[in-house]
């Protein structure tokens, strides 16, 4: 067919999960919540605490407002969909949900290769890290990888307006993705299959390549440490992001690297649900139940919020008391007269 979008489906039907939906419902919404809150709180220590103003926690606020806006390009559709009878999505809004989708994932697949080089610099270079990974540095590898993110939506994007829809519109999946997608249009897809192999190849091959080499030099890095409280203080530094990048990487290879059968695609929807929603919601956690810093940050943040509360209650109380005790000697008073 001719190029240009000459599509007759002008919605798709997302398939979804058809077991259970109202349960599915409640953990989700919970998982959602929780991503949020927990998300949102990382970003406040951090912004909010002088000594977390370091490249490390810098890059680690942006993973997680990446958390954020990917679990949120995806989950409240998710989420609409369990209660609805027939879960819909317009053509332009499924186009627009892949956008995001693909620009907020492949942002985070390169901003965790970033925060590898981060930990190789610092455990080789402590003494020089600081000026090494200086602000205009981070900023610069931070927009990179956004810059990237937009590109890889982009290009992926522009190929999909190209091709016609004409029927079947049944996605069996709980968001748009672009495997999926290709099965449906009418149109030859060959080219936007090239384009996807090479796209994501590209970004997985270097994001992973770049993790791999980083963390080949922080064995090296460490081997050479003396000795072995400075070898586990160095490695235990990198412990997060290992566990962050195995949850990442870990989940989306089982959706992408199997053939989409139908068997296959059923699996499909329990590994997605691992990287779109798991994987941002344990983030957090996982930063903050590993780090120390952020720990005890967390932990005086924790008790200056009691201790005010404390104070504002004693207050409330004394005030209470001292009306009460007011009130009482004005009647006794009267009783005298």
């Amino acid at each position: 067919m001719p190029g240009g979008n000459h599509s007759n489906v002008t919605e798709f039907v997302l398939l979804g999960f058809t077991d259970l939906q109202e349960l599915l419902f409640v953990i989700f919404l919970l998982i959602y919540i929780t991503t949020l809150v927990g998300n949102l709180g990382m970003i406040i220590l951090i912004r909010t605490n002088s000594q977390l103003h370091v490249p490390m926690y810098y890059f680690l606020g942006h993973l997680s407002f990446l958390d954020i806006c990917y679990s949120s390009s995806i989950t409240p559709k998710l989420l609409s969909g369990l209660l609805a009878e027939r879960n819909t999505i317009s053509f332009n809004g499924c186009i627009t949900q892949f956008f995001f989708f693909a620009v907020f994932g492949t942002t985070e697949a390169m901003l965790l290769a970033v925060m590898a080089y981060d930990r190789y610099m610092a455990i080789r270079e402590p003494l020089h890290y600081l000026a090494a990974m200086s602000h205009r540095v981070c900023v610069q590898l931070v927009v990179g990888a956004y810059a990237a993110g937009n590109l890889n939506a982009l290009v992926h994007t522009s190929a999909l307006l190209r091709l016609s829809f004409c029927g079947p519109n049944l996605v069996n999946h709980f968001y748009c993705e672009i495997p999926l997608l290709l099965q449906l249009s009418c149109s030859d897809t060959w080219l936007n299959e090239m384009v996807m192999a090479a796209c994501i190849g590209f970004i997985i091959t270097a994001s992973v390549l770049a993790i791999v080499v980083s963390y080949a030099c922080i064995l090296l890095s460490i081997w050479s440490i003396r000795s072995a409280e400075g070898r586990h203080k160095a490695f235990s530094t990198c412990t997060s992001h290992l566990l962050a990048v195995a949850l990442f990487y870990g989940s989306a290879a089982c959706f992408y690297f199997h053939p989409f059968s139908r068997h296959a695609e059923d699996r499909g929807k329990t590994a997605s649900i691992f990287y779109t929603m798991v994987t941002p919601m344990l983030n957090p956690f996982i930063y903050s139940l590993r780090n120390k810093e952020v720990r005890s940050t967390l932990r005086r943040a924790t008790n200056k919020l009691l201790s005010c509360r404390y104070s504002h209650t004693s207050r409330s109380n004394q005030t209470e008391a001292g009306t009460i005790c007011h009130s009482g000697i004005s009647r006794r008073n009267k009783a005298d007269t």
